[in-house]
């Protein structure tokens, strides 16, 4: 991977990379666009093949979140970090470490917890800097409120794409059994939908199961499932060629980010066989609306207030899409691109006012 050729390309401001001999600590910020203000975005913590997955992985997550921002109606730019370890191998050290390199961007680039971190780690990382949020767990956390956003986007879908039926008519296959995929199964049984769900542990479907009454299937069965939904919530990817030829589903909505392989090809094969895609950045945007809450003093009502607005989006992004005869991938990057011109023209009036 050519680094400059990669973040000119991405429109990327800056890539700090992050190593600390003694806690091993090895992790990439990548800051997209903070023109609007401090770059928001999350920290998971993954073992990745390599360090070029890894920073290709940080650059299309930051990247990402400066859509997800702004299609969120939230005025702060897009960032991400990665740690590039095993869950194992993490330690208090390292995190506090990590977080020192937080500190060092003064406040440009506000963290918190992705995959493999939990609220306590980002307490630790705080002990390093204090730019970072979801310490207070506001409206019950990032992972919830994350859940409560895709599950209104389901509900938008199945308006949209399916208008004959009721949310408790629908079955949904749920890939990934994590924080916010247990809590959507957790909204989606209390609607009385039928779920399917899969995870690599047993110990994680199994309790889905007992709480929720889900149907668990293998892993690599989930695609081919005759449901009307099929949510990713794991990691990115899992749209691809290979993939595209087993789904059923005629709705893809779920909290995982970078569903999609190749953005370009796969949204363009997604419309093609007719199936509604929601844009993974505009669906789970709840979290980023959750700590960007606890970030400006906002209530747990002002916060569940801003999730509900997702809704509403993707309705706009449906119908965008069909009117423009583009992809919802497409039709969701024209909005986002289009608010962010918007803002930083009003920003530089207000200077030059």
């Amino acid at each position: 991977m050519n680094l400059f050729e990669s973040t000119q390309k991405m429109g990327h401001e800056q890539v700090l990379f992050c190593h600390d001999n003694k806690t091993n600590l090895r992790a990439i910020i990548a800051i997209h666009d903070a023109g609007l203000g401090a770059a928001m975005g999350a920290t998971r913590l993954w073992p990745y093949a390599s360090e070029e997955e890894a920073l290709k992985d940080a650059l299309r997550l930051s990247r990402g979140m400066t859509y997800k921002a702004a299609c969120a109606g939230i005025p702060v730019g897009g960032g991400k970090a990665v740690i590039i370890a095993k869950p194992e191998h993490k330690t208090d050290e390292m995190l506090e470490a990590y977080g020192r390199f937080v500190d060092s961007l003064n406040g440009r680039f506000i963290t918190g917890q992705d995959v493999n971190l939990c609220p306590e780690d980002v307490r630790t990382i705080r002990r390093g800097t204090r730019h970072v949020v979801g310490v207070s767990e506001q409206a019950g956390g990032p992972a919830v409120t994350t859940a409560l956003g895709v599950f209104l986007g389901i509900k938008a879908a199945v308006e949209f794409r399916l208008p004959n039926k009721e949310l408790n008519q629908i079955r949904v296959a749920v890939q990934g059994a994590g924080n916010v995929g247990k809590n959507l199964c957790q909204l989606l049984h209390q609607a009385g939908v039928e779920i399917f769900v899969t995870d690599l542990s047993r110990e994680r479907t199994e309790e889905i199961k007992q709480l929720y009454g889900a149907t668990i299937v293998q892993p690599e069965e989930i695609y081919s499932l005759d449901v009307d939904v099929f949510a990713p919530c794991a990691l990115g990817g899992v749209i691809n060629c290979t993939t595209l030829l087993l789904l059923k589903a005629p709705i893809i909505a779920g909290c995982a980010n970078n569903q999609l392989e190749d953005e370009v090809l796969h949204s363009t094969i997604v419309e093609s066989k007719e199936i509604l895609y929601c844009p993974d950045y505009v669906i789970n945007a709840g979290g980023l609306i959750n700590v960007y809450g606890e970030m400006i003093g906002a209530n747990d009502e002002e916060i569940i207030d801003g999730v509900s607005r997702i809704y509403d989006t993707l309705f706009e992004i449906f119908f965008k899409s069909k009117r423009e005869n583009i992809t919802t991938h497409e039709a969701s990057k024209r909005l986002a691109e289009d608010r962010i011109m918007k803002a930083k023209n009003q920003k530089m009036l207000a200077k030059t006012a």
